[in-house]
């Protein structure tokens, strides 16, 4: 057990807020624990566990039916055990398990169960009334959804109805045993289980009269659904004490272990309890548990953001806050004898009065840091920084350069390569008494002008240096010749933050040759001017990269290119001797109007911040001969457009789909180079309204979905594979599947790939 603190300054409180909500009729009594880390600040039990037939003491051992406690405690760790075993997969859909759900053709998926976006009803029909488990899972199996999966966030008992069985049908185990064995046994919590024996019934807190004339439910769960199945389903059926979800609450802030023994592992954990819910919604759910949510009133006025938690129909609440290591588990039976009014704001005010008396300061949302943020789920930062970051030029700059001397340099770089007063890097070098032998330009060529398949060899008119193009013939990497007498290589180029944007391919390209050549290489960081937090989109197929996609990540990656160099050189063992320089007060939040440094067009058709933003989900399908993605206007990225295209059809389409940050609205527009050149087309102009709402990968499959459903066939998705990278992403296309099916189709993936990241990252 663990010890007992022998006082809490919350204690007062606490029992004032409970003996005041017993005093008003709002719960018979309570019993309340509170703990952090190894200690118990306070256990109390509280008022009556019984008002009738007779009046009963609440006692500390009080067992209750836990309700809705039942979906995280017993099925979402169940579901989280064979996640883990790779026996059911998230974004697998539901008739993996059950070949019969909605007939064998339904889009929602395991992840929809978990995070209540699947568009089922709340509960299945009670009337008229039914009998057994199997008919319950068959009105589950057969229930229609009122809306598509992951449109609108639908609490309902139906999806865990359904990821109980599926627990059955994987392990050949009722959802009981299995939660038992795996679960509640290993944990010591000796007083949890479904269906309790008859032995048990004088210490469980009775709940409702259901029937006239008759005793209330005791030991017999509530929640009719589950009643009719027998007493088992996965939403509801949990009988247990306090004590007992204190242990289960224990192992969760031990990431899924306690005394020795293991449950569930550590990143497992991490996974359950980050959001998961689709970005453009407002309610935060991980898989099973609630963050922030109508339901999320256990967290109080202070516990903050990244704290998570569940209720229980009868008046049961548990919230964990793995920041400060504590739990706070209130059981009541606030339904006994009759059902009152929900004891939200009750939970409310127990859980502000322990976290203040542990010392949260301030109440909302808590970013630790902006990696919080890396799956897009809504924790985003809302006040802008005005900064003066230093990029590694600006940094090495005031070192004199001082690794670099006595070595003959190459750089790589181009029009951007400048540094926070506007002078070039290959002055600032040679001004410092640096030897820079050669120079290596990327796609666009040195000015960044070329706008065509191959740029030239060319010479620096300033410095008569040679500049070997590395945007040139079949290879677009740095022969031997080119290296000649070069011993450093420097890289420093501004990045865009898109996977398809190739000069982190040149970076990749320029690597390995270094590596082959035993050359050292300086890579000198820059901004990723969409932020470094957000990661959107498919991530890439690996039998598709290709200089428009070096390395399996997604569209939108969220990385620098320096912590991009790390990636590479280790994932894909290059063995090159890397150097990084990092920048100086830059922060993963920042947008590039926070750094204080100049925009410059990093290509011809990259003009703006906002042009930025848009293109990694826009560019998806500019690979289409007959389609504009808006080169040769004004606007790059920021129009849209086709001979086939109805600019009002589009914009009305689109504008209906509710795509978070953007709007759209009907244009004309005649593109004087590039694709359509010198013809007028319709289309349509994206307006971004709220950037940090903006999923850029939700945007371009939102497109490519419209333009299918509009003008089928007219796109050829084939042609954009190495774009949009992913094959099963472009069959779900072809095939109608809804933009917002897909983007969850990816979530797997990219917590995946958000965990190989976090290796890398060099800012917070």
């Amino acid at each position: 057990m663990p010890a007992f603190a022998q006082t809490f300054p919350a204690s007062a409180n606490l029992d004032r807020v409970i003996e005041e909500a017993i005093a008003r009729d709002q719960i018979p009594g309570a019993v309340l624990l509170v703990g952090q880390d190894g200690q118990i600040l306070h256990h109390k039990a509280y008022g009556s566990r019984a008002l009738v037939p007779r009046r009963e003491p609440m006692t500390l051992d009080t067992i209750f039916d836990c309700a809705s406690l039942t979906k995280v405690v017993a099925t979402t760790t169940s579901i989280m055990q064979l996640v883990e075993q790779g026996r059911v997969r998230l974004n697998d859909r539901v008739t993996e398990y059950l070949p019969e759900f909605q007939g064998g053709d339904s889009p929602i998926t395991v992840r929809s169960l978990l995070t209540h976006f699947s568009g089922l009803r709340p509960d299945v029909d009670l009337k008229p009334e039914w009998s057994g488990y199997e008919t319950g899972i068959r009105l589950a199996l057969v229930d229609q959804p009122r809306h598509p999966p992951g449109a609108r966030f639908v609490y309902s008992d139906i999806n865990f109805v359904l990821l109980g069985e599926i627990v059955r049908r994987v392990t050949g185990k009722m959802l009981p045993d299995f939660a038992r064995e795996t679960i509640f046994q290993p944990l010591g919590m000796r007083d949890t289980t479904f269906q309790p024996p008859p032995a048990w019934k004088a210490r469980i807190a009775p709940t409702e009269i259901v029937e006239r004339g008759r005793e209330p439910l005791r030991g017999v769960v509530h929640d009719p659904t589950t009643r009719f199945m027998g007493g088992v389903a996965g939403h509801a059926g949990l009988f247990s004490t306090a004590d007992d979800l204190a242990k289960f609450a224990r192992m969760m802030l031990n990431r899924g272990e306690l005394n020795g023994v293991r449950v569930v592992q550590s990143r497992t954990v991490e996974a359950f309890t980050a959001p998961q819910t689709p970005p453009n919604q407002p309610v935060l759910r991980g898989f099973g548990w609630d963050i922030d949510s109508p339901f999320s009133g256990p967290r109080g006025e202070l516990f903050p953001l990244g704290s998570f938690g569940h209720t229980g129909f009868t008046g049961t609440s548990m919230w964990i806050d793995p920041v400060t290591r504590t739990y706070v588990i209130l059981m009541a039976n606030s339904v006994h004898p009759r059902v009152r009014r929900n004891i939200t704001p009750l939970r409310g005010k127990v859980a502000t009065a322990v976290a203040a008396a542990i010392g949260i300061d301030a109440p909302g949302i808590r970013i630790a840091g902006y990696n919080d943020t890396v799956l897009g789920a809504g924790l985003v930062r809302t006040v802008e920084r005005n900064a003066r970051v230093l990029t590694g030029l600006d940094v090495l700059a005031e070192q004199k350069f001082a690794p670099l001397q006595g070595r003959n340099v190459g750089l790589v770089t181009n029009h951007t390569g400048l540094d926070r007063e506007g002078k070039r890097n290959v002055d600032r070098m040679i001004e410092a008494g640096l030897k820079v032998v050669a120079l290596y330009s990327p796609e666009h060529g040195i000015a960044g002008r070329e706008d065509h398949e191959n740029v030239g060899h060319d010479v620096d008119a300033a410095t008569g240096l040679k500049i070997w193009s590395l945007y040139s013939g079949p290879n677009r990497r740095p022969s031997e010749e080119m290296l000649g007498g070069v011993d450093a290589l420097v890289f420093d180029i501004q990045d865009i933050g898109a996977r398809f944007y190739t000069y982190i391919s040149t970076l990749g390209n320029v690597m390995e040759e270094a590596a082959r050549h035993k050359i050292p290489v300086w890579v000198l960081d820059r901004p990723n001017p969409i932020t470094g937090v957000h990661v959107q989109g498919p991530i890439l197929d690996q039998d598709l990269t290709s200089f428009i996609g070096y390395f399996p990540m997604p569209v939108r990656h969220g990385m620098t290119v320096a912590e991009m160099a790390r990636m590479f050189n280790d994932e894909k063992k290059i063995g090159a001797d890397l150097q990084v320089v990092p920048m100086r007060h830059w922060e993963r939040g920042d947008w590039f109007d926070s750094t204080g440094l100049t925009w410059i067009d990093p290509s011809p058709n990259m003009r703006s911040l906002t042009a930025a933003i848009l293109y990694p989900g826009v560019a998806m399908l500019e690979s289409s001969e007959n389609y504009s993605v808006g080169r040769g206007t004004d606007t790059p990225f920021e129009v849209i457009g086709a001979a086939f295209v109805k600019g009002p059809e589009l914009a009305s389409y689109l504008n209906a789909r509710k795509v978070p940050g953007v709007r759209f609205y009907p244009v004309r527009f005649t593109p004087s180079a590039s694709r359509l050149q010198g013809r007028t087309v319709e289309g349509v102009r994206i307006l971004l309204t709220q950037r940090d709402a903006l999923d850029s990968a939700r945007l371009g499959t939102e497109i490519a979905a419209a333009l299918q459903a509009l003008y089928p066939g007219q796109i050829d998705f084939s042609r954009n594979r190495r774009l949009i990278g992913s094959q099963r992403t472009i069959d779900a296309l072809v095939s109608g599947e809804d933009p917002r099916a897909i983007h969850q189709s990816w979530q797997e993936d990219l917590s995946a790939f958000a965990a190989l990241r976090q290796m890398y990252l060099l800012y917070q």
